[in-house]
């Protein structure tokens, strides 16, 4: 009956499930209006959840309870008394390999062709990604990467081992650690170091390229600033740099000038400003460098977001690849002579990547520097694509 009682919550809970609210704050509304659910049975209901959806568009025609059993038999790594209690042959197995669990546990013909479906949209994704490998990624958790800042590498150390914090130094400046970790109880947060995808760090490569160990000042617009993960990360890499800001929201630029303050970032402009729609063009300003991580479908961070694959419309790539191209048409006129345009998704589709890198050239003339699909569905970590392309000196957009 105990566990019994915990299928039916999950059940209850996924069936109340709006999709336009995200998964972590509709659980934790839940296990607040209900205190009933102690800590070892609110990780359980969540990860029976969250396992659900990892399963994406497989196994969608079996009943809910086989669902949650099998998304918890894939997905999980450790020995469970719940599952031991509906499928100990399962439980068993727990702790083998991806590749081992499949041929145990699932054995017929229309079993393993549906698993072969989590992510089904394979004729929609960029020429360098694997369907096969990145079709299973969707089951594992990435794990939670943090950028240390400029001169705080050995204060961060040291208090991710006093606190006992287990971690992997991943480079110089990036640090893997596990998402149950309370590194913001461990650390100052955007002051000693940042919480960022390890690919998201790895476009700073790109960003280096353009703006590190420069003598003179350089102008850089981030022209969809977000929480300003990009814009933190430019300043590090050269302080020097005069930064303008802008999104189309003014709640996200006061949140945005909280987190500059505690990064110690003090001179920037700053703007509201909506580029999705037409004509929304900005005076005649010009940059050396216009950085547009522009919205996207967000589906290279879809395995930590497991809802929005199983809720996903495939329309939607149409929807933002318009959008993207919108957002460039506005903002690339800003560009100084020899400047350089930033282009960036976490996405993997070849519409809202590749395609539109392909109509920034044709379009606008410019010529690529460099472009590259920052895979992470084998490291645990988010996809990005990244494309710095450049103006011609001679020729004006």
């Amino acid at each position: 009956m105990y566990y019994s009682s915990h299928i039916a919550t999950a059940k209850q809970l996924l069936s109340g499930y709006d999709p336009q609210i995200p998964l972590h704050v509709y659980l934790k509304k839940y296990f607040h209006q209900n205190k009933k659910h102690g800590s070892k049975d609110r990780k359980l209901i969540a990860a029976m959840c969250y396992n659900y959806f990892r399963l994406g568009f497989s196994f969608k025609d079996v009943p809910v309870e086989e669902r949650i059993l099998t998304g918890f038999f894939l997905c999980e790594t450790m020995h469970s008394d719940f599952l031991h209690f509906f499928k100990p042959e399962w439980n068993k197995a727990i702790n083998k390999s991806l590749e081992e669990k499949l041929a145990i546990g699932f054995d017929n013909h229309q079993e393993q062709s549906s698993i072969k479906n989590i992510f089904p949209f394979k004729d929609e994704l960029s020429t360098e990604v694997d369907p096969e490998k990145f079709n299973l990624s969707f089951l594992q958790q990435p794990k939670l990467f943090i950028r240390i800042r400029p001169g705080q590498k050995n204060v961060v150390l040291k208090k991710l081992q006093a606190a006992r914090v287990k971690y992997e130094l991943i480079s110089e400046s990036c640090i893997a650690t596990a998402n149950s970790s309370k590194i913001d109880a461990v650390i100052e947060l955007d002051k000693e170091a940042v919480v960022q995808d390890y690919n998201s760090q790895r476009t700073g490569e790109f960003l280096k390229f353009k703006i590190q160990n420069l003598k003179s000042k350089i102008s850089v617009w981030d022209c969809c600033a977000a929480s300003g993960g990009k814009s933190i990360m430019a300043y590090d890499i050269n302080p020097q740099i005069q930064l303008t800001v802008s999104d189309k929201r003014k709640t996200i630029l006061e949140n945005l000038q909280k987190r500059f303050i505690k990064a110690g970032i003090k001179n920037y402009q700053s703007f509201v400003a909506d580029f999705t729609t037409a004509n929304c063009q900005l005076s005649t300003e010009k940059f050396d460098l216009i950085i547009a991580d522009v919205p996207c479908t967000g589906s290279g961070t879809w395995a930590r977001t497991p809802e929005q694959l199983y809720y996903f419309n495939q329309k939607q790539i149409k929807k933002y690849s318009a959008l993207q191209k919108q957002i460039v048409e506005n903002v690339i006129h800003n560009l100084k002579p020899g400047g350089h345009f930033f282009y960036i998704t976490c996405s993997f589709f070849k519409k809202e990547n590749e395609d539109v890198v392909i109509f920034i050239k044709e379009k606008f003339n410019l010529k690529v520097v460099k472009v590259q699909l920052l895979k992470g569905y084998e490291i645990q970590a988010d996809t990005m694509f990244a494309a710095l392309l450049q103006t011609r000196a001679d020729r004006p957009i």
